[in-house]
């Protein structure tokens, strides 16, 4: 073969090889999880990493919020909505190759409704009565009452189903039945995944992902400008949003979230105890400017914790308008005239931090002092979530339909109201759609008018990506990152 000819090859190869379909992705988010177990922590972090990747559920949500089958192929519901008889999947197999069946659907939902369960959403398995492995294939989930959200907390992050041969080590090293398999984690840094040759749906297009954790907003400018990562999901600068939008090499979507954004209050720490205190919070606080400041203009003002996409929303943003001399007289009635201090949490996202400097100025101007603390997010976990160690702090609780958190008194808001508690109850036992819209708009208006959180803005969910991606999601009906539609095209 003439040297030309082999020449002419070469170059023919090389520039096959060169227009080769790109199959890894380097994503960026910024919060890192604090380990990588859903069934047990409420860091949602944990989802946006695992969720749909790596885990599964019986029921999974689509980027609209629609619940659709996930390991469970259909199901079926007795008579009095008291009997949910699952069919599984055939030849699903977790990441070590053993087999998934309904043995493991009983044991992930027996261990999160269990008297020592670490599930950070406990609540949603408490109606279950009991659960049956009939046969491999087979699971009978029998409740104690009719629970019109069962299929939808199904396909929480909470809800995946693990093996208990694994569940020793799934902080570190999570087996799930995903698309995509854990491969390694460098902590501080970033966690990768491979793709699950063995998986029981469609591969992804994506051979590899890594997520990289960047949580300073003026250093993910830099790396997305600098293309050192492929995308950031939730990108944390929405100052930057323009500069992106008129640089072709990037598109810029921005979806809506269930993340509603809140000012959440100790309920039980005085003078936070007293609803007049709550009350002057609420008309001290000018949602427009912590919008524009913090989030240069990207969120949805709430009145309530729902978010305004939600067919049952109801607009309460007039029981919180702003009205700093209404906000100072309900002090003085509350026997507080000259103001107190309190203390103000804040963990790192930038709508936190951010958003947390223009309400502490706000709160500053009716007498209300804050004394400000950076916690990083294992910190709030431990002092906030779970210690209640704190009078406010600011946080977006991305959960979908999450109002039911405001009947658990042991929830990290201390809210303890009997009437609303068996207001969710009774919800939680009825499927009829226009009685299930008329309590759901009755729950908002009550925790509204109590004063319970500063219901502050529904976040929006901005990423950058380069332009050649398709298939990120652009909303975020839960906590997720899911990569399973994620592809290159060209």
């Amino acid at each position: 073969m003439s040297h030309f000819r082999k020449a002419l090859l070469a170059a023919t190869f090389l520039a096959g090889a060169a227009q080769a379909q790109q199959t890894d992705l380097t994503i960026a988010i910024q919060l890192e999880p604090p380990h990588l177990d859903p069934t047990s922590a409420a860091a949602g972090a944990i989802d946006s990493v695992l969720y749909s990747n790596v885990f599964e559920g019986l029921t999974r949500f689509t980027e609209t919020g629609a619940v659709v089958p996930g390991l469970a192929e259909s199901w079926t519901i007795s008579d009095d909505g008291l009997i949910y008889t699952f069919t599984l999947r055939g030849g699903v197999t977790f990441h070590d190759g053993t087999d998934m069946n309904a043995g493991d659907v009983k044991f992930s939902l027996d261990r999160a409704r269990a008297e020592d369960s670490a599930n950070a959403q406990k609540a949603l398995f408490a109606g279950i009565a009991e659960v049956n492995a009939v046969d491999p294939l087979i699971v009978e989930v029998i409740l104690s009452k009719p629970d019109g959200n069962f299929l939808f907390n199904l396909a929480w992050g909470d809800a995946v189903i693990v093996a208990e041969e694994s569940i020793d080590g799934i902080k570190q090293t999570p087996i799930g039945t995903g698309p995509f398999k854990f491969a390694d984690w460098k902590q501080g840094d970033s966690i990768s995944l491979a793709q699950n040759d063995a998986y029981w749906g469609e591969k992804p297009a994506l051979t590899e992902a890594t997520f990289k954790f960047i949580s300073d907003p003026t250093a993910a400018f830099a790396a997305m400008m600098a293309q050192d990562i492929d995308a950031f999901a939730g990108y944390p600068a929405p100052e930057n949003l323009p500069q992106f939008e008129a640089d072709p090499r990037f598109q810029v979507l921005v979806g809506s979230t269930e993340g509603e954004t809140i000012l959440s209050t100790n309920n039980l720490m005085p003078p936070l105890d007293n609803v007049l205190v709550r009350q002057a919070i609420a008309h001290a606080i000018n949602r427009q400017d912590i919008i524009d400041g913090a989030m240069f203009g990207l969120g949805t003002p709430i009145g309530s914790h729902f978010a305004p996409h939600n067919p049952a929303y109801v607009d309460l943003t007039g029981n919180s308008a702003y009205d700093p001399e209404k906000a100072k007289a309900l002090l003085a009635e509350a026997g507080f005239a000259d103001g107190f201090t309190t203390t103000l949490k804040l963990p790192p996202p930038s709508y936190a931090r951010r958003g947390g400097e223009i309400i502490a100025a706000q709160l500053r101007e009716v007498g209300i002092q804050t004394e400000i603390s950076n916690l990083e997010w294992a910190q709030w976990l431990e002092e906030v979530f779970r210690g209640k160690d704190f009078g406010l702090t600011i946080v977006s609780h991305t959960e979908p339909f999450d109002i039911g958190i405001y009947a658990r008194p042991e929830y990290y808001f201390q809210y303890d109201n009997a009437d609303f508690q068996a207001l969710i109850s009774d919800l939680t036992g009825t499927t009829d759609e226009a009685a299930r819209k008329e309590m759901i708009a009755k729950a908002q208006t009550i925790i509204s008018e109590d004063y319970v959180n500063g219901y502050l803005f529904q976040l929006a969910y901005p990423t950058v990506a380069d332009a050649r991606l398709e298939g990120l999601w652009l909303n975020q009906p839960t906590q997720a990152t899911d990569l399973t539609g994620v592809r290159w095209t060209e």
